[in-house]
């Protein structure tokens, strides 16, 4: 087994969704000034990974992504499901990567020092799938050792790693966030309701 200063990590942001509840691409509304997408990608400790890489269908994001040096992973086939994304972007980085942590992008009140410290989780566990929580309850991000790289990419529909997680539960390790940390946007009422303490501005 490789030491943790010896591991090789990657990072896939999820950003191909249709935002169909929410009406209109909700990854380009701004919360507190920043789009959400901008939010998932500052989240990122890029200097942690090898490689990141934003799976997206939208060439808004596209462009944003490569200002920040990411790497672009294109979904031309959203209507698929997350599978689709997850399975794109396994792809692209699972020769080169020991671990990979993989990230929805419409959690915006997520930490850039929590990744990091899920991250030194994993590395002292890195055989273990390791996934964010707020009072045990799971959520994203998570963390998934090599060998679960190939069932990753077997799933179809709209079912990403949590289908994989139920399947091998004992194999998980939480690592507890504040709830905020773990709030998605699905609605524009998602973000009226769920007001961080950070607070709200600009919308």
């Amino acid at each position: 087994m490789k030491t943790s200063d010896q591991l090789t990590l990657g990072c896939v942001i999820l950003a191909a969704g249709n935002s169909t509840r929410f009406g209109d691409n909700k990854l380009l509304v701004e919360i507190d000034g920043k789009m959400m997408i901008e939010r998932a990608l500052e989240a990122i400790p890029a200097e942690r990974f090898s490689a990141v890489a934003v799976v997206t269908q939208y060439e808004s994001i596209v462009h944003l992504a490569e200002r920040y040096g990411y790497r672009v992973i294109v979904n031309r086939k959203p209507e698929l499901g997350i599978s689709r994304s997850v399975m794109l972007g396994t792809n692209a980085l699972k020769d080169t990567c020991d671990g990979i942590l993989y990230q929805v992008a419409d959690q915006p009140w997520l930490r850039r020092d929590s990744i990091s410290s899920m991250l030194n989780l994993f590395c002292e566990n890195s055989e273990r799938i390791v996934s964010m929580s707020s009072d045990g309850k799971r959520g994203n991000p998570c963390i998934f050792p090599e060998k679960y790289f190939d069932e990753l990419c077997r799933l179809s529909g709209d079912r990403g790693g949590r289908a994989v997680i139920k399947r091998h539960e004992d194999d998980l390790i939480l690592f507890e966030v504040s709830a905020s940390e773990l709030t998605d946007i699905d609605t524009p009422r998602d973000i009226s309701d769920r007001i961080d303490p950070l607070s709200l501005r600009g919308l």
